[in-house]
């Protein structure tokens, strides 16, 4: 990077550490020393924002950072910029349009700065971060450890070899490698911190072995209905107990492929069995976050999804793997009832869940633990009332 390009970038870099400090995101020196320091275009040289073009067809637009004005500061909104995009999924549409499904991102700088305050490192500590991406956060971890204490992982080759260019080009020699992250780093542990810019179903067991007893883990599990950012504590005997974190965000899945996602199997649709008036609407589970978190709790192996209809209503449907579903339009006169098919009517559940949060008085995803067993079995319960469901 050239003097010239920095020099241009720190006006919007200040910029963007004043409005992580203000929002509490930034909450200690040695943060922000780290935010005003590491570049985040050297990192995010172009990336995708989704439009609707003039056809009408919902695009990824490319857009490239500049050395000045209106293009470098885009790179430093307080924003998610998705930086590739799935292959086999994507068409390109015209000269600098694709439409497909992100598989790498930048993540939003909130967000990082928030996961990064409660890993609470401290100098000397060995850390290991699954989801090299971009390269952006392990130079902030350098930046604040050292690049001998830093440890990245990436399941694709392309990512990593990009990350490593734009690393070396700004001074900092993280130790990075191609692997399934969800198998740890391939020299193995001890780690002290294991931060995931990725969302796990469950706390791999590889993360726990590579842990020294009293490391924390931060990561997005997902859960199928919702998931959410835990920190844990992990304990001899390789068990790991905390909390879901005030901090809120989601990550794309891990992979075990470079190129791609997995696509969960799924069951056919059950046959309609019938529609009745629901106490719980679609508007009621889009605007509550801890709320859906407490659903997937109560099934976590449920997804929820958008289903558009034949007559073209689009709803938001919960369904399980056996093909059971329920839903309930988002706009119209329906939005007051539920449709369902299966042997079991899902939103009896959803109902029951609804009435429990009321009855504790609404609580927020920072009113939940979450432990993952020395057995691999994981559970979440409700702290004050000790309420628990089991996950996995």
């Amino acid at each position: 990077m050239t003097v010239l390009s920095l020099e241009a970038a720190r006006p919007y870099m200040t910029t963007l550490v004043d409005e992580l400090t203000k929002a509490g995101a930034i909450r200690s020196p040695g943060w922000e020393e780290a935010f005003a320091t590491v570049p985040r275009h050297a990192f995010v040289p172009e990336w995708y924002e989704q439009e609707t073009n003039e056809k009408g067809i919902t695009v990824w637009r490319r857009h490239q950072a500049g050395a000045v004005g209106d293009e470098l500061a885009a790179v430093y909104r307080d924003a998610t910029l998705v930086t590739a995009l799935d292959p086999d999924a994507a068409q390109q549409v015209d000269e600098s349009a694709w439409t497909g499904f992100p598989t790498s991102s930048s993540t939003l700088p909130s967000l990082m700065a928030g996961m990064l305050e409660e890993l609470a490192v401290e100098d000397g500590h060995r850390v290991l971060e699954v989801g090299t991406g971009t390269g952006y956060n392990a130079a902030l971890l350098c930046a604040r450890l050292g690049d001998r204490a830093v440890h990245s992982v990436d399941i694709s080759p392309d990512l990593v070899r990009a990350a490593e260019q734009r690393l070396s080009e700004i001074g900092y020699a993280p130790r990075l490698a191609v692997a399934d992250g969800q198998q740890g780093h391939p020299d193995g542990g001890p780690f002290d911190r294991i931060i995931a810019t990725c969302s796990v179903p469950a706390i791999p067991q590889a993360w726990v072995e590579q842990a020294r007893s009293g490391a924390v883990i931060h990561t997005d599990v997902a859960l199928g209905v919702e998931g959410g950012l835990v920190r844990l504590v992990v304990e001899d005997g390789q068990r790991a107990v905390g909390r879901y974190t005030g901090t809120t965000g989601r990550f794309m899945a891990a992979r075990t492929d470079a190129l791609a996602y997995p696509r969960p199997e799924q069951a056919l649709a059950a046959p309609e069995v019938d529609s009745r008036p629901a106490s719980v609407t679609a508007g009621d589970i889009r605007a509550h976050y801890p709320f859906r978190l407490l659903l997937a709790f109560h099934l976590p192996e449920a997804r929820l999804v958008y289903h558009r209809g034949d007559a073209g209503v689009l709803s938001l449907q919960l369904q399980q793997l056996d093909g059971s579903w329920a839903r309930v339009p988002l706009v119209g006169e329906g939005v007051g009832s539920v449709t369902y098919g299966g042997s079991l009517d899902l939103w009896e559940q959803v109902e029951d869940a609804w009435r429990w949060w009321n009855d504790q008085g609404r609580p927020g995803q920072d009113e939940f633990g979450y432990v993952r067993e020395a057995d691999g079995q994981a559970a979440a319960w409700h702290i004050p009332g000790g309420r628990r469901w089991r996950l996995a």
